[in-house]
């Protein structure tokens, strides 16, 4: 490591490189500011084209890979289990494996409007607020799609996508046939000559748009940003009202690390373990925690998905990530989520898959024998029915301070999660699947989940802004309550989960709190 990046004061030391964390730090530098990303996974290498991997144990191996080394230690409904969760943990952390979904909200998943209330009360940032944010993100992120033709909202233009495949115009006739409303799906994808679309991979080009090559590798081409790969935040310190610097370790060395500002963006998972690991005279229950709300009021968003075949006749020509729809968005007074296709093929082995999930579930599941029988009928469906196209519905998640991030100073590479699913949220789950049955009538359609499935993509809601520091950790341009140098760019922001993928709001967002931290720093000059 250059000596230099350690004796400089730094503008602002943004810690974690993903979606959040790159684009403030490229809108940062972009405005003249010296940033320095600091990121506890490697930088990597370009031509790295795999994708995460939940089967691969060893650490180090995790750790050279981008993904996120320690396992998940989960209590959920009070069962424990393990698992390594679907989380990077390098420079562009877990985006750069994303599908690059990036879809808009709806105005009631910021605010309430007329027969729609809001679960929270609405963001301290409404949607017009927002509206601007989400342009310039999707115009950054080179978003293509079209819009939605349920939504009520002015569009901004997207980049012209490329033409379905046979398949996905066969589908998008049959659902409007249906009297439903597909629209082409929001994707962060250039489609340069010779993309492979790499949706759930790295990208070994430039084509899909994630944390890297839309945030880092800009924000590092200006000449004011440096980059700190594979170096662990232990703890921020300072006073009760700031932060002055970082402890760190890099290569089995510690040092520090000292900024003007601070920005976290090391996930909803992460963040909130950083802060409550920071505990110190200055702040007792952990950095800007006065309220006791850090890591609390965790959300995912569980999903529903399904098979859906083309009609009967339709030319095989792959899968593909192209359809959208929100037609059970909001859905006789309840909120669901949006339904979009997973750019994955439906067949023999994922029936297999499905139906061993339902025997496991079963009466017969202690009958171990009995279950590679499931393997006849998925062969018979599979050759009746052909390939089917796998959808997945995004159904919105809602806060409750019980499910939490916790940190454990015994076990610090272990991400500890305790969550109940609430019963408003499995009646609405219920709710969900008969409203997706009843709008698919007609279709030859599949579940595939049977056992609620959170998304562990998707966490967001642990360090919620609001205007009362009592009942939030962030005001509403994300800075931490009492602590005047320190904000947040990740989705740990967000009071309420959304019924979409969260990456455009993040990026969004990121967006808009750069020129806060500008805005704020030019006053003070």
């Amino acid at each position: 490591m250059s000596s230099d990046i350690r004796d400089t004061l730094w503008d602002v030391i943004v810690i974690g490189a993903g979606m959040g964390g790159g684009i403030i730090g490229r809108r940062l530098a972009e405005r003249g500011l010296k940033v320095l990303f600091v990121e506890k996974g490697p930088q990597g290498y370009r031509a790295e084209r795999q994708g995460l991997d939940p089967e691969m144990g060893d650490p180090v191996a995790r750790q050279l890979r981008g993904y996120w080394p320690g396992r998940v230690r989960a209590r959920i409904d009070g069962r424990a289990s393990e698992f390594f969760g679907p989380l990077g943990a390098g420079v562009g952390g877990s985006s750069v494996f994303y599908a690059a979904t990036l879809e808009r909200p709806e105005r009631h998943d910021l605010e309430p409007v007329e027969g729609r209330p809001h679960p929270t009360g609405g963001w301290p940032v409404g949607y017009d607020a927002m509206r601007d944010w989400y342009a310039e993100a999707e115009q950054l992120l080179h978003v293509c799609g079209a819009a939605d033709p349920l939504s009520p909202e002015p569009v901004d233009p997207l980049r012209e996508p490329p033409p379905l495949s046979g398949v996905d115009r066969a589908l998008m006739h049959s659902l409007r046939g249906a009297g439903l409303h597909p629209y082409r799906l929001h994707s962060a994808i250039r489609y340069l000559e010779g993309c492979e679309g790499c949706l759930g991979r790295k990208c070994p080009r430039a084509c899909k748009m994630d944390g890297r090559s839309a945030g880092v590798e800009p924000a590092l081409a200006t000449g004011r940003a440096a980059l700190l790969d594979d170096c662990e935040v232990r703890r921020l310190c300072g006073g009760a009202d700031h932060v002055s610097h970082i402890e760190v370790t890099q290569g089995g060395e510690a040092f520090e690390l000292r900024a003007r500002q601070f920005v976290l963006a090391g996930g909803a998972l992460g963040s909130p373990r950083l802060l409550l690991a920071s505990a110190s005279e200055a702040w007792p229950e952990g950095c800007a925690n006065g309220s006791g709300l850090v890591g609390r009021n965790l959300m995912f968003h569980l999903n529903e998905i399904f098979a859906l075949w083309p009609p009967r006749g339709t030319p095989q020509d792959g899968p593909g990530k192209a359809i959208s729809l929100r037609d059970f968005y909001h859905w006789q007074g309840q909120r669901f989520g949006t339904v979009q296709a997973m750019g994955i093929a439906a067949g023999y082995g994922e029936i297999v898959h499905a139906l061993n999930g339902m025997f496991d579930r079963s009466a017969l599941r202690n009958l171990r024998a009995l279950r590679h029988l499931t393997r006849l009928p998925a062969a018979v469906a599979a050759r009746l029915l052909g390939r089917a196209q796998v959808f997945v519905g995004l159904m919105e998640d809602l806060g409750y301070p019980e499910n939490r991030v916790t940190w454990d100073a015994r076990a610090p590479e272990v991400i500890d999660i305790d969550y109940t699913l609430n019963p408003e949220l499995l009646a609405r789950r219920r709710a969900f699947r008969r409203a997706i049955r009843a709008g698919l009538r007609g279709h030859r359609a599949f579940f595939l989940t049977h056992a609620p499935e959170l998304n562990f993509g998707h966490p967001c809601g642990t360090l919620r802004m609001g205007d009362d520091p009592d009942t939030s950790v962030l005001d509403a341009e994300c800075r931490a309550h009492g602590i005047g140098n320190l904000y947040v760019a990740d989705s740990s922001f967000m009071p309420s989960s959304m019924g979409v993928n969260p990456s455009l709001t993040i990026a969004a967002n990121a967006l808009r709190v750069a020129e806060v931290m500008v805005r704020r720093r030019e006053g003070q000059e």
